[in-house]
């Protein structure tokens, strides 16, 4: 946090050297005279971390922009001109003399391209070797390009699910994984080392400029859509109806080109287009926060699934890593699958079917976030699949595979997801991939459909045989320069040993992450194990403003395990909005 004075003096730096910019400057004159707006401009950095960055965008140190943008591409051209990544050992001279080789992609949102190429123009400056893809890409795309061409960093333009005013750049490690802690501090170090506006800055492209790298080759496109297509766990002989008919929408991203043609290489051709969120649109008209977690991201394509007579409506975010689905349930209406749910069923599928293939890897793994349902690892025990825990981030997946990739045990790795709607099947990316999760999804339902079960019935089936679980999320925004500080004080509240005593005193066991359970770094979490097998966790977004809650409520019907999470909720809520006794909240 910055004093008022540097504030004022940060803002009028920026008044400076980008006040006759046509986008910017117009901006900053408009904040004059408005000290609460160039504080929550100017009052901090957005903060970078293993995610990247990713706010909103406009003018200022806490914004996403052109400035912002330049500032971290040119922290991590700081690193890798002394080392690869990961790792902060220096190599010798003819590692720093390598040249570096960086994919670039981005998504539909506003700036999203221009954010883009000027990465590839200042890495292009940097003597690096940059292949920028040419058009919109979903996240897995960037992930297995950078893989695939062996390249030592990869820059993904995009802020996933958020609300169209904002926008992020995320860093990719050699593996296509989001980079360490380790990486992520260093970069950080040499941003600050930076000013703000270095003298050799060139500022955005213009059009027709040559500094933006090479264009991706086709063929890493092709090699992603055949490796996805590898992911099929239906065989030749199965019975499956794949002219079931399908309701699909992108949300206004990127997942409309892959998602539409691997489904049709797999013989789903009764596939039905939302048109209003077909094209790539950063406004997202239709739904303000395209998160396929979201209710009101879903009710369009459920509207045309009950107008098309479909089963079956799925939705990816606009970087295509998550993949929401609603199903028709007995009754003939639709409800919404958790990710947690999907996460369960896909689980389950992929075991049946690897095990009756005779292709179940020696020593399966599973690996999934601690916030995710505990279910999983019940089913995977029943498959014999051994389940790993980790931290949640993506990147913390992509480490656990790492692992297994260097034992020499990548064919163990079965499946991984995250509660917000997110998994992988396989080892060809390290990050989520919503199209091979949307083509498994299809050929479950297809697999079930022919044997005259829905979706909704094969969820109620494995209620039925591992117990009935009400899991939900609640977030709770902590807007502002302030916000961050005041999460913190309610997570130090909730974890001193006289409230959480007064607090849960139902509690089994309470798990304070900060601690490095379970050989996992320290992290910001707690999870509160009840006697009935009931969950409550509490976490800070680690990308957004908000103190999230996961509620996992177990009971002996489907109606006891909702009345548990009505109380659990109304608990948890008290939790975090009750006035700090210390003078907090």
């Amino acid at each position: 946090m910055r004093t008022r004075e540097e504030t004022e003096k940060m803002f009028r730096l920026w008044r400076e050297k980008i006040g006759e910019d046509p986008v910017l400057g117009k901006e900053l004159l408009s904040m004059e005279g408005e000290p609460e707006r160039i504080k929550e401009a100017f009052g901090t950095d957005l903060g970078f971390g293993t995610g990247g960055l990713r706010g909103r965008m406009g003018a200022g140190t806490a914004r996403m922009n052109r400035v912002t943008v330049e500032r971290v591409v040119r922290g991590v051209i700081r690193v890798l001109s002394c080392h690869s990544f990961p790792g902060g050992k220096e190599k010798d001279a003819a590692e720093r003399g390598k040249q570096r080789r960086i994919a670039i992609g981005y998504d539909s949102r506003h700036n999203s391209k221009a954010f883009a190429e000027l990465a590839a123009k200042l890495c292009t400056e940097a003597g690096m070797e940059v292949y920028l893809w040419p058009e919109l890409i979903p996240v897995p795309c960037l992930s297995f390009s950078v893989r695939y061409l062996h390249c030592d960093a990869g820059f993904m333009v995009t802020s996933s699910h958020n609300p169209g005013v904002y926008n992020g750049l995320k860093v990719y490690g050699p593996d296509g994984c989001h980079i360490g802690n380790e990486a992520a501090g260093e970069v950080f170090r040499e941003m600050q080392k930076l000013p703000w506006f270095p003298a050799e800055s060139g500022g955005a492209l213009k059009e027709g400029t040559e500094e933006k790298g090479k264009p991706m080759p086709a063929e890493v496109y092709e090699a992603f859509l055949q490796t996805v297509k590898r992911q099929s766990v239906l065989r030749p002989g199965d019975q499956a109806d794949r002219d079931l008919p399908i309701v699909y929408s992108p949300l206004n991203g990127t997942g409309r080109r892959p998602v539409t043609e691997i489904l049709k290489r797999c013989g789903f051709t009764n596939l039905h287009l939302v048109k209003e969120q077909e094209e790539p649109d950063g406004d997202f008209p239709t739904c303000p926060s395209p998160n396929p977690e979201l209710p009101a991201a879903m009710e369009l394509g459920i509207c045309r699934a009950e107008e098309t007579g479909a089963d079956l409506f799925l939705a990816t975010d606009p970087d295509c890593d998550r993949v929401g689905a609603a199903v028709r349930t007995g009754e003939g209406s639709f409800r919404l699958l958790s990710g947690n749910e999907m996460g369960v069923l896909l689980l389950d599928f992929l075991c049946e079917r690897r095990r009756e293939a005779g292709t179940m890897p020696k020593s399966p793994v599973l690996i999934k976030s601690i916030v995710s349902t505990d279910m999983a690892e019940q089913v995977a025990s029943a498959y014999g699949v051994r389940t790993i825990n980790v931290l949640t981030g993506f990147k913390y997946v992509g480490e656990q595979m790492d692992l297994l990739e260097e034992q020499g045990r990548e064919e163990d790795f079965l499946f991984s997801f995250e509660e917000s709607c997110g998994c992988l099947t396989g080892t060809y990316s390290r990050d989520k991939d919503g199209v091979a999760a949307v083509l498994l999804i299809c050929e479950m339902a297809a697999f079930y459909h022919a044997r005259g079960k829905s979706l909704d019935r094969r969820m109620k089936e494995l209620y039925e045989t591992y117990g009935y679980r009400k899991e939900t999320q609640y977030s709770f925004p902590f807007e502002g320069a302030e916000g961050q500080q005041e999460m913190e004080k309610v997570m130090e509240r909730l974890r001193r040993r006289e409230e959480k005593e007064e607090r849960w005193p139902d509690a089994e066991e309470i798990l304070d992450y900060a601690q490095g359970l379970f050989g996992l770094p320290p992290a910001n979490v707690l999870k509160i194990h009840f006697r009935d097998r009931s969950t409550l966790m509490l976490r800070p977004s680690g990308t957004e403003p908000k103190l999230k809650l996961y509620l996992s409520a177990c009971g002996a019907s489907e109606a006891a395990a909702k009345q548990r999470e009505k109380e659990l909720a109304e608990r948890g809520r008290k939790a975090v909005a009750e006035e700090n006794r210390s003078g907090g909240l």
